[in-house]
């Protein structure tokens, strides 16, 4: 569900070409009384037909936000120059940079640090009872299309915006894949520099396809996530390599709450990617078990602890499985 601010800021945009919104309104099958309802909601199909048809009708897709309209097809521009880029970094790097072909008004910037990407959009004109709409609609399409070009989730890590926390905030848990932090000195979101690597799985074809109903990109949210496994074995790698973990690795519910996600869609896509969930654990003891015996000389015992094991002896199965020897005359060898 949309937020009927979104729509009245749609409202405030045919204001400002002095145009009356009632056709979009009726299109989208919005009853007009219900914009004035700070608690009214909207479905993504109704928000996504009344955009479109604004965006035609105003002949800017911006729609009010910045000092020159964006003429209909600027965003297929923008996707154009991206979609052939070799990887998710290139791409966003064209895209921030031919966004600024089109307007001044915002400027959008890429850094990786330290394993994390940073998109970060600076502010220089943009109508202040329009600028909530306009931040979350632009960070929303670089998001979706990236999402989109590589055919994955991307999660984010941080999610910041430079205005108060508005009545209805509940509601970017469903317009973004991390929660949202308000109050912050610029608008942006980071996230796993991995992602960065992904080559485009889409080509010129797919975008012609795509920009029939390119709006959906900011309306729904991508579920597969194609580094799903990897970043399941980092959260198990964290867990074992902190001192005061408990024995026994995190279980499905505990791993999908850090990955923003519930455990159903977790087992689901993992299969997806021909893994389980139990083989990824079993990989990430056998190595940490492994890893340990080759560097130290602690005790087995204590060994089995930090590899995820409840007990010695469920440790020692498991170990002669991997390897064919029991740990104890791994170690010594």
């Amino acid at each position: 569900m949309t937020p009927v601010a979104f729509v009245k800021a749609i409202t405030e945009a045919y204001a400002l070409y002095g145009r009356s919104p009632e056709a979009a309104l009726r299109e989208a099958r919005i009853a007009p009384e219900s914009v004035a309802d700070p608690a009214a909601r909207v479905t993504a199909e109704q928000f996504e037909t009344l955009s479109g048809f604004a965006m035609r009708e105003l002949d800017d897709e911006a729609l009010g936000w910045f000092s020159r309209r964006l003429p209909w097809g600027s965003h297929g521009l923008l996707c154009r120059a991206s979609v052939t880029a070799p990887d998710l970094g290139v791409a966003l790097k064209r895209w921030c940079r031919c966004h600024g072909l089109l307007t001044e008004d915002i400027r959008l910037a890429l850094t990786v640090k330290a394993g994390r990407a940073t998109l970060v959009l600076e502010e220089r004109r943009v109508p202040a009872h329009l600028r909530e709409f306009c931040l979350v609609s632009v960070l929303r399409m670089v998001h979706g299309f990236a999402c989109w070009l590589i055919d994955s989730r991307i999660p984010l890590d941080d999610l910041a915006f430079p205005f108060a926390e508005p009545p209805h905030a509940a509601s970017y848990r469903a317009m973004f894949p991390g929660e949202a932090r308000f109050g912050a000195g610029s608008a942006g979101f980071a996230f796993d520099a991995d992602y960065l690597a992904l080559a485009p799985v889409r080509d010129e074809a797919a975008t012609r396809a795509m920009l029939q109903k390119a709006l959906l990109l900011t309306v729904l949210q991508y579920k597969r996530d194609r580094l799903l496994v990897d970043r399941v074995k980092s959260l198990l790698k964290a867990h074992m390599r902190t001192p005061a973990s408990t024995a026994g690795l995190p279980n499905a519910e505990m791993l999908a709450q850090a990955l923003a996600i519930s455990s159903r869609t977790l087992h689901r896509q993992l299969r997806e990617e021909g893994a389980s969930l139990q083989q990824i654990k079993d990989d990430a003891r056998r190595e940490q078990a492994i890893d340990l015996m080759r560097r130290t000389s602690r005790p087995l015992k204590q060994i089995a602890h930090l590899a995820g094991f409840r007990n010695e002896k469920s440790f020692s199965r498991a170990f002669r499985d991997w390897t064919g020897v029991p740990p104890g005359a791994f170690q010594r060898g």
